[in-house]
């Protein structure tokens, strides 16, 4: 199969959700005066990601399956784009000053992009109609597609009206029911899967991991503007030793946690197999946000007013949130490089001595950035490793195969 490449247009609308990453992380920089976030503003931070996630996941989808590059995609993305500026705009602490806003931008960003799959059902339709020549499997095939999306738009459609009525709602109840939307796509979309559509209109597998990977860069691409703060120093102390220790080991942190992901998306990930779509998208919500929150922890360590143990619980478990995202994508792995036991053993060894460490030193913002730098290198250093093991196996096994016949 020809592999779907990714086009410009998808990398031009991807620049404003690089706008909303910012303005999502914006909401947890504030601390409060107990000397961290407000669980409540936190939750609205959670809440504010998988709005905008499922936007993502959902133009993602539809670009893979059905996106032809034309002027119909280019208008549905632009439109997309427009209206995502007011829901980033209306990305505030205190959200119920722009909650109207947000949700009537999000209500119309679903229904365009169910007008979008209304059109791709009406051009198969058609193509189905006029072809007389067509053989039974390819007849089946868009069947199913149609079956599919017919499924598609009723999704996006229950959503929107759920993210619409959630502004009355609001009015007569004082609750932001138009969330209600989020789980309710959700148990759509496992709903679809379990009667067949997804496994008969299956996605570029090839397609959808590049979409994925560059968003993880553009969440990067976050972490590296929030730690440019630790190389600015005072005019007339000049660049110290402590400004010089800092920046070093919170760039070595960005640089290491990038260098995972990209050895395992390169060397270990199948990118050619048919997967589940919705769980390897599942698996990277949690890598997004474990992200997002470590560019928050990296700054909160250079920060006196937050409280020196919540932001150390916080820096560690946004680590091990990473980690564990990462290391579930092994289920997309190839069949040569399947984790076995000793190696889990091996990561939960590193993961357990870390938090121990961590926790002794919480005190010591110093030591504490060293133990960061050399937990994720060490992490690399196993992924690595395992990796030249199974690669050196596959070698010797083809050598004694060859060596018997």
């Amino acid at each position: 199969m020809t592999e779907k490449k990714v086009e410009y247009i998808e990398l031009i609308y991807d620049l404003i959700f690089v706008y909303i990453i910012g303005r999502n992380n914006s909401l947890i920089e504030h601390v409060s005066p107990a000397g961290f976030v407000e669980m409540e503003t936190y939750i609205t931070y959670i809440l504010a990601t998988l709005v905008v996630l499922t936007i993502w996941y959902h133009s993602t989808l539809l670009i893979n399956r059905y996106g032809k590059n034309d002027v119909g995609q280019h208008i549905c993305l632009f439109v997309n784009m427009y209206l995502l500026y007011f829901m980033a705009d209306s990305t505030s602490v205190h959200w119920q000053h722009f909650y109207v806003r947000y949700n009537l931008a999000w209500a119309l960003i679903l229904l365009n992009l169910s007008l979008h799959y209304f059109l791709c059902l009406h051009k198969i339709t058609l193509e189905k109609r006029s072809s007389k020549t067509e053989n039974q499997e390819l007849r089946l095939e868009r069947t199913a597609e149609e079956e599919q999306i017919r499924h598609s738009i009723v999704s996006l459609l229950l959503q929107a009206l759920i993210a619409a009525a959630g502004i009355p709602g609001y009015f007569l109840t004082g609750l932001p029911l138009s969330l209600l939307a989020i789980p309710a796509g959700l148990m759509l979309s496992l709903s679809g899967r379990g009667r067949g559509h997804s496994s008969n209109v299956p996605v570029d597998f090839m397609h959808l991991t590049e979409r994925v990977m560059l968003y993880i860069v553009f969440t990067f691409g976050e972490m590296v503007i929030a730690i440019s703060g630790y190389f600015q120093s005072d005019f007339q102390e000049g660049i110290t030793v402590n400004t010089i220790y800092f920046s070093l080991c919170a760039f070595l942190i960005v640089a290491g946690l990038f260098l995972s992901y990209g050895f395992v998306y390169n060397r270990i990930l199948d990118r050619e197999k048919r997967a589940n779509e919705t769980g390897y998208m599942f698996l990277h919500i949690f890598m997004i946000i474990a992200l997002n929150n470590l560019s928050t922890a990296l700054e909160f360590m250079r920060e006196d007013a937050v409280a020196a143990v919540p932001k150390n619980v916080f820096l560690v478990a946004s680590f091990l949130m990473y980690y564990l995202a990462l290391f579930l994508m092994w289920i997309y792995a190839k069949s040569r490089q399947k984790a076995d036991a000793i190696f889990l053993i091996r990561l939960i060894i590193g993961s357990t001595v870390f938090t121990v460490l961590m926790a002794h030193f919480y005190t010591n913002g110093t030591i504490s950035v060293a133990i960061s730098v050399i937990y994720i290198y060490a992490m690399f250093a196993l992924i690595h490793l395992f990796w030249r093991s199974r690669i050196r196996g596959g070698k010797q096994a083809g050598a004694a195969s060859a060596g018997n016949e």
